[in-house]
């Protein structure tokens, strides 16, 4: 669905090359967030509304079971009368809700898929929210600094002073360099938590996957 497509997007964006390529960073950087935020509105509603659905698919499928179960046992009634006749239109009905039965149960399943894939798409989007609104004055106030050592490297251009102009440019370099420093820091904390929770993840698949064995060759 489109509102799905339009998440992915914001998802997929990377808010550090939007702002290095934006004319107006922090109208940009502002704009990104209130669109995440209109978004994550839409999801929410979506997401209501489809398990709205679902609980309304639920109920069907289990009237239809009842009703296939009903049908049946009174298929049975008329066979114990020696009504044939009766007991083959019961057996239809019940045939027939059967075969609604069936229906309801996949829609019961795309709907549940529809569902995850909803709750999937919030979660991720609250996430890169998050993202954005704790980069959002990092990114800014890095803009700003880059801005005014721009402008301060040419003004010492303008009046011809090289000194001052080598002098801006060294400390241009050692902001730069403490940004990356300071960047690079974080990524690696990041990957190390995601390391950490994988293989945390993988071991409780490989316990749950034992035991699962282990319960089997205990039954046969």
């Amino acid at each position: 669905m489109a509102l799905l497509e339009r998440v992915s997007t914001l998802v997929r964006a990377n808010l550090n090359d939007l702002v290095d390529k934006a004319e107006d960073p922090e109208k940009m950087i502002k704009q990104v967030i209130l669109d995440m935020q209109n978004q994550l509105l839409q999801v929410k509603t979506q997401v209501a509304i489809t398990i709205a659905d679902l609980h309304v698919l639920e109920k069907k499928l289990a009237e239809n079971e009842e009703n296939e179960r009903q049908w049946m046992k009174r298929a049975e009634l008329a066979v114990d009368r020696k009504d044939d006749t009766l007991a083959r239109a019961a057996v239809e009905r019940s045939m027939s809700y059967k075969s609604m039965t069936e229906s309801f149960r996949q829609q019961v399943e795309d709907q549940k898929t529809q569902v995850d894939n909803l709750k999937s798409a919030l979660l991720k989007l609250q996430q890169k929210l998050a993202e954005a609104q704790s980069k959002s004055d990092l990114l800014i106030a890095q803009h700003r600094r880059s801005r005014a050592l721009g402008k301060a490297t040419d003004a010492g251009t303008a009046i011809g002073n090289d000194s001052n102009s080598a002098a801006f440019d060294r400390m241009k370099r050692k902001v730069h360099h403490s940004e990356a420093t300071a960047q690079a820091k974080a990524d690696l904390a990041a990957d190390d938590v995601n390391d950490k929770f994988a293989a945390m993840e993988k071991q409780e698949e490989v316990d749950r996957l034992l035991n699962e064995i282990k319960s089997k060759r205990k039954a046969g």
